[in-house]
């Protein structure tokens, strides 16, 4: 619970703001929850339309930004992908260092054990959200994992590291984050090591958290041979809408980051191409759980909660717009026809409390992507 409670207050000041400017940019940008339209992006009125979003305002203003910390150290000694350490953590569970080429670094890695690995079993990789720690995974720490798998026949594999990354390949090394590869070495590096390390059978799914949805959904329909399913909580899944750009300026530069470094101008090539509405066919034929709260109290929310204000205040208000994120991806996918479990929680806000709960939600569907 003190763990819970250090990161609530960390991400108290930079929810504010980010509720302020999510309202700001539904106010200014004119944005619209029903189904988008499946034009091309740019066109007048079209799916993936900029026109009307938030410039001054996107960024999360500086005396309110968190600092992020030290940047990881680079080097130019690793020219391959390798595990160079491994430490047995619990009985159930280890934790890998890897050697990336992409990131330029050693990462650590996560692994949750089959209750049985005498035959090979999938993968299911998972993500968090915008304060990913170099020392471990919050799903690990306080999300819950450890006993939800405990009993599940599947390699759980929790990354640490990318804060306010979108876990993905950003255009240009960030003064204050530094350099972000992620998607790289997600897709290309790791999977091969963790392959051939657990004899896993090759299927995979992918899950995430409020900015680890995000990440995960991007993945899932960029990558769409490598995840049979994807499981998200709490996330905004558009890039080029109002509110989906704003998501990802505000989860940057809430953490000193300056988002003109991830893809390029905004509304450009890029941005379209990790915005999972416009790229929503890609993701026909896996199996998809997407889960939120509406921002309102929940069972977590009673008199003895710690810091109860900020977490109706601001907890509520992220959640209230992921709420609107999700309505929004649950029409695009109404409109295409691509099935989907989508949960409208009565009540909860942004917080860990609720993603523990979800999770035994989203097994199902996941467990059907994974077969076991």
């Amino acid at each position: 619970m003190r763990t819970e409670r250090r990161a609530w207050i960390r991400s108290a000041r930079t929810g504010a703001v980010c509720v302020a400017v999510c309202a700001l940019s539904l106010q200014l940008g004119g944005l619209s929850t029903a189904a988008p339209s499946s034009g091309s992006a740019g066109s007048s009125g079209s799916l993936g339309s900029v026109e009307g979003s938030v410039s001054s305002g996107s960024t999360i203003p500086g005396p309110l930004q968190e600092d992020p910390g030290p940047k990881p150290d680079l080097r130019d000694d690793i020219v391959v992908p390798a595990i160079v350490g491994e430490k047995v953590t619990a009985p159930q569970a280890v934790r890998l260092t890897v050697a990336s080429p992409a990131l330029r670094r050693e990462v650590g890695v996560e692994i949750l054990l089959p209750a049985d690995n005498s035959v090979p079993r999938p993968a299911l990789y998972m993500l968090e959200g915008v304060d990913a720690g170099e020392k471990s995974s919050g799903w690990m720490t306080i999300g819950g994992a450890p006993a939800f798998f405990a009993d599940k026949n599947v390699n759980v594999v929790m990354l640490n590291g990318g804060i306010a990354s979108l876990y993905s390949d950003w255009e240009n090394p960030d003064p204050r984050l530094g350099l972000h590869k992620w998607e790289t070495f997600i897709t290309e590096e790791l999977p091969p090591l963790i392959d051939a390390r657990l004899k896993t059978n090759g299927i995979n799914a992918i899950a995430g958290n409020s900015m680890g949805a995000m990440g995960a959904m991007m993945l899932a329909q960029r990558f769409p041979d490598m995840y049979r399913g994807v499981a998200v909580f709490s996330g905004c899944y558009s890039t080029m809408d109002p509110l989906g750009r704003t998501a990802v300026q505000a989860t940057i530069s809430s953490r000193s980051g300056d988002p003109a470094n991830i893809w390029g101008v905004p509304g450009g090539p890029e941005w379209e191409a990790h915005d999972s509405l416009i790229n929503a066919e890609k993701l026909r034929g896996k199996e998809i759980y997407v889960s939120t709260a509406n921002g309102r109290p929940g069972s977590d929310e009673t008199l003895q909660t710690p810091e109860l204000l900020e977490r109706l205040v601001i907890g509520g208000g992220i959640e209230v717009a992921a709420h609107a994120c999700t309505k929004m991806f649950d029409a695009r996918l109404q409109e295409l026809k691509i099935p989907a479990q989508v949960d409208y929680e009565p009540n909860g806000t942004h917080a860990w409390a609720y993603w523990r709960e979800r999770l035994p939600k989203a097994w199902p569907t996941l467990s059907r992507a994974l077969g076991v």
